[in-house]
C-alpha cells in the first residue's frame, strides 16, 4: 500500500513532551481529608498509560486539588487529559481543570496520561500533604483479578470464573464487563451471563472493588462465541469476506470518521474492517497514533450513535467509535493492522524473537480498555526477505511463517489472524522470497495487494493500469497482474479460499501524456489532492471519467493527464473472476476514497454473492 502516510502533524503536536511548560504552583490547602492513588493502566513497551484518582475522604467539600510526584530520570508524561500537567525536571504537578476541582465528601475524580520510560511515580503529595491523607501508608486500590475463563457455553449463556483480586483492606465485590459495559456486580468469583444471542462473539473482563469503594484495574479479557451460529465470516466456508481498511490518519485532513461508514451505507455491506495502523518498533507492536486511536473527543453529531464523548469516559477516539459501530452492526469483525508501507521496517527486528513479538501484540490488541473492539490482528509486512520502503536483509525465508506460527500460538484458534502480502507474481519476485505456503497454515486469509503494479514512480511511463486483472500485450512487467499473483500463491500451497483479491479505491496517473491508449510516454506524475500521481476515485469519476478498459481496469485520458482506476463496472468483473477462482472474498484500500454513498463498496457487495 504504497501511499500510506503517518498520522498528521496535529497528532504529533499533541504527543510532544510537556517538559517545556511552566513549573509548580503553591498547594491549595492541606491534604488531611483527601487521598490520591496511582494505577498503571497499560504498558506497550516504549510507553505506558497511567491514571491518578483523587478522593475527598473528609466531611466538607474540596474546592481544588494539586497532585505532585517525582519520576526517575528518563520517565516523563507525553500527553495528559482531565488535568493540567506541568513539570520542573523530574518533578511533576497535576492541577484540576475548571470543571473537576470541586469534590463533595466521598466523591472522587480521575485524570490520565500517557508516559514514556520505565519508571513509576514516587514522593506523592496532594495539596501539599501526604497522598494517603495521613502520615502512614493509606488504602491502595485492589489488584486486577485473574483473566476470566469461560465454560458451559450455550446458544444464549456462558459461565465465567476468575482468580480473586487482592487488597490490603479486602475485596468487597466484582464488576463483570461484557464488551466494555458492566452487566453485573457479584461478591464471588463466578458469574453466568444469560440472554445472549446465538453464534455471537462477546468479550468479558472483571474489575474488583474494595471496602473503601476503590475500583482496581480490569483483568485481561476472554473472548467467547455462543453456539448455534455460523462460522464468523471465515473464508472457505461459504461466507465471503468483504473487508475494507480504515486509516487512523483519515480523521485529520480527509475528515473521514467511523460515522461515515454508516452515512455512506458501507457498514451494512461489509464483513470486516482492518484498522490501520499500529507501529512495529523495538521488537514490539506499539500504538500508531494515540490521539486518533483512543483520545480524540467526538461531539454528538460526529458520533456513530449520536452521543457525545464526555471528559471522564475511559475510552474515546476511533476505538470507541468502532465499539459503537459494532453495537450497531454486530456482524462486523474488526482487526488491528500493524506495519504498512511506512512502518514495516520494524518487522525484521521483531521476528528475531517471534514469541516475544506475538505476546507484545496480544498485550496491546487485548488491552482491557479496548479488547472488546478487536476480533483479530493483521500483519502488514512490506516485505519479508525483500525490499519495500526499506529492505529486509537479515530475515530468512522462513521468518514470516515463524512469525505467523507464534501469533497463532499466542492468540489461540478462535482469533482472526491475517496478513497483507505482495502481489509480485514475476519469476524470482517477492512471492518467492518468503514461505507464504507454510505460513498459510496459521492464518485465516491473505490480503493480496493486487494494485500499485504500475505508477508514476516511473515518471516517463509507459502508462499502464495500476491494477490489471490479467496480462495484456505490452504490459511493462510480466507477472505484475492479479491472475499471475494468485496462481503463484496457489502453486506454493496457499488454498484459494485463503486468498482475497485487493481493490484500490483510487487511481494512479501521469501528466504530459498525448496517447489515449495505455503504453504512452509521460513527463511526470499527475497532480493529486494529497500526493502527486494518486487521486481518490470519488474525485476522478467526475474530474477525469473513464475512456476505456484494459485488462479488467478502467483508464482515462483527459487533457494531458492519464489515469487508471477501478469503477463499479470493473469491480463487478473482478468479483466475478474471484468467485470463479474460488477466492475467499475481497478487500480494499481504503474507505475514504469512495463516494459519499459508497458506490464502490456496493459494487463489491453485489459482486460477491
Amino acid at each position: 500500500m504504497r501511499f500510506r502516510h503517518k498520522a498528521a502533524a496535529l497528532a504529533a503536536t499533541l504527543a510532544l513532551p510537556l517538559a517545556g511548560l511552566v513549573g509548580l504552583a503553591s498547594p491549595a490547602q492541606a491534604a488531611t481529608s483527601a487521598t490520591a492513588t496511582f494505577a498503571k493502566t497499560s504498558d506497550w513497551g516504549t510507553g505506558f498509560g497511567g491514571s491518578w484518582t483523587v478522593k475527598n475522604t473528609g466531611t466538607t467539600p474540596l474546592s481544588s486539588w494539586t497532585v505532585e510526584w517525582d519520576f526517575p530520570s528518563g520517565t516523563k508524561v507525553t500527553s495528559a487529559w482531565d488535568a493540567t500537567v506541568t513539570n520542573s525536571a523530574d518533578h511533576w504537578t497535576a492541577k484540576n481543570v475548571g470543571w473537576n476541582g470541586t469534590l463533595a465528601p466521598g466523591a472522587s475524580v480521575s485524570f490520565g496520561f500517557n508516559g514514556s520510560g520505565p519508571g513509576s511515580p514516587s514522593n506523592c503529595k496532594l495539596n501539599g500533604g501526604s497522598c494517603d491523607g495521613t502520615s502512614v501508608p493509606g488504602d491502595a486500590a485492589p489488584s486486577a483479578p485473574g483473566t476470566p475463563t469461560a465454560s458451559n457455553v450455550t446458544d444464549t449463556s456462558v459461565k465465567l470464573s476468575w482468580a480473586a483480586a487482592t487488597d490490603d483492606k479486602g475485596v468487597k465485590n466484582y464488576d463483570v464487563l461484557r464488551d466494555g459495559a458492566k452487566v453485573a456486580t457479584v461478591t464471588g468469583t463466578t458469574y453466568t451471563d444469560t440472554g445472549l444471542t446465538k453464534g455471537t462473539a462477546y468479550s468479558y473482563s472483571v474489575k474488583a472493588r474494595d471496602t473503601a469503594d476503590q475500583t482496581g484495574p480490569a483483568s485481561g479479557s476472554v473472548k467467547v462465541t455462543t453456539t448455534g451460529g455460523g462460522d464468523g465470516g471465515n473464508p472457505g466456508t461459504g461466507d465471503e469476506v468483504k473487508m475494507g481498511y480504515f486509516t487512523n490518519w483519515g480523521v485529520y485532513g480527509r475528515n473521514y470518521h467511523v460515522k461515515n461508514l454508516v452515512t455512506s451505507g458501507s457498514a451494512a455491506k461489509i464483513t470486516h474492517i482492518n484498522y490501520a495502523f499500529g507501529n512495529v518498533q523495538g521488537g514490539k507492536c506499539t500504538i500508531g497514533d494515540s490521539y486518533a486511536d483512543y483520545d480524540k473527543a467526538y461531539t454528538a453529531d460526529q458520533s456513530v450513535d449520536g452521543v457525545a464523548d464526555t471528559w471522564d469516559q475511559p475510552l474515546r477516539g476511533n476505538f470507541n467509535q468502532l465499539r459503537k459501530l459494532k453495537a450497531k452492526y454486530p456482524n462486523i469483525k474488526i482487526l488491528y493492522s500493524f506495519g504498512g508501507w511506512t512502518w514495516s521496517g520494524g518487522f525484521p527486528d521483531a521476528v528475531k524473537n517471534p514469541a516475544a513479538f506475538a505476546k507484545s501484540c496480544h498485550d496491546l490488541v487485548e488491552d482491557p480498555r479496548w479488547a472488546d473492539v478487536f476480533d483479530g490482528i493483521d500483519l502488514d509486512w512490506e516485505y519479508p526477505n525483500a525490499c519495500g520502503l526499506s529492505c529486509d536483509e537479515t530475515s530468512a525465508p522462513n521468518a514470516f511463517s515463524s512469525m505467523m506460527k507464534a501469533m497463532r500460538a499466542e492468540f489461540g484458534q478462535d482469533y482472526l489472524i491475517t496478513a497483507a502480502v505482495t502481489a509480485d507474481g514475476s519469476d524470482g519476485g517477492k512471492i518467492e522470497a518468503a514461505d507464504y505456503g507454510e505460513a498459510s497454515k496459521y492464518i485465516n486469509w491473505y490480503n493480496v495487494m493486487t494494485y500499485d503494479f504500475f505508477g508514476a514512480w516511473a515518471k516517463n511511463g509507459p502508462t499502464a493500469p495500476h491494477s490489471p486483472l490479467t496480462a495484456y500485450d505490452g504490459i511493462p512487467q510480466q507477472g505484475f497482474n492479479t491472475a499471475d499473483a494468485m496462481a503463484k500463491f496457489k502453486a506454493r500451497g496457499v488454498p484459494a479460499g485463503k486468498l482475497l483479491i485487493g481493490i484500490g479505491f483510487y487511481g494512479r496517473g501521469w501528466t504530459g501524456v498525448t496517447q489515449a491508449a495505455p503504453g504512452g510516454t509521460a513527463t511526470g506524475p499527475a497532480t493529486g489532492t494529497y500526493e502527486a500521481g494518486i487521486e481518490d476515485y470519488k474525485v476522478l469519476k467526475t474530474s477525469c471519467p473513464a475512456t476505456g478498459t484494459i485488462a479488467g481496469t478502467a483508464y482515462a485520458h483527459c487533457g494531458s493527464n492519464w489515469w487508471s482506476y477501478d469503477t463499479p463496472a470493473t469491480i463487478k468483473s473482478k468479483m466475478d473472476w474471484a468467485e470463479q477462482q474460488g477466492l475467499g472474498g475481497a478487500f480494499f484500500w481504503e474507505f475514504s476514497g469512495d463516494t459519499t454513498n459508497g458506490e464502490l463498496v456496493s459494487a463489491i457487495d453485489s459482486g460477491l454473492k
